[in-house]
């Protein structure tokens, strides 16, 4: 519950935008681990490990800028997809840190890497496919009109084309169906 309020608190009042951060850089998130985030192994639940993140990622928009924007266009983000692979376990009151990145996007969902670490090592790693929807009406915003909105609010003339996904995130997006569907051409005989 702590963390859902934490999250609420980090949407009401969210970061100023950090100077000259741009939608491909990184935001990292320094926290430490409460007594809530625990399950009854006494390491951190992973239902846990998403409400982390999705404080980490409310940081991240806020950070470039995109908080304001989202709010005048009634945007809000939500999670298509999302995938996690756990390495080290994190105990009682450890602090560690969440680096939040964009790694892509195509017309359906941007893509996100969010990386857990503790004294520079791995403990988890998850992926997020993310769409953001029109408050109102529920329509889909495509990714290229954020990223037009994104880089007309700093006074850009051209927008960013999307990086490459990795591999293994561009097979995962397929085989969970957010990312495009090939378009078949129907052949008559």
């Amino acid at each position: 519950m702590t963390r859902m309020l934490q999250l609420a608190w980090t949407a009401v009042f969210p970061r100023k935008k950090v100077r000259g951060r741009t939608l491909l850089d990184p935001s990292t998130y320094s926290m430490r681990v409460m007594p809530q985030d625990l399950d009854i192994l006494m390491h951190v639940n992973n239902g846990s490990y998403l409400q982390l993140m999705d404080v980490a990622r409310f940081r991240h928009i806020a950070e470039m800028g995109g908080t304001p924007l989202s709010r005048e266009n009634s945007w809000g983000a939500v999670v298509a997809a999302s995938t996690m692979k756990y390495r080290r376990s994190l105990q009682l009151f450890e602090r560690f840190e969440i680096t939040t990145r964009v790694i892509g996007w195509d017309e359906r969902c941007f893509y996100m890497e969010q990386v857990f670490l503790r004294r520079g090592k791995l403990c988890a790693r998850g992926i997020i496919a993310a769409r953001f929807l029109h408050r109102k009406t529920g329509e889909r915003i495509a990714p290229p009109a954020v990223i037009a909105a994104l880089a007309a609010s700093e006074g850009l003339t051209t927008t960013p084309e999307s990086p490459r996904l990795p591999d293994d995130v561009a097979a995962w997006a397929r085989a969970w169906d957010v990312a495009p569907r090939p378009v078949t051409e129907s052949v008559e005989p």
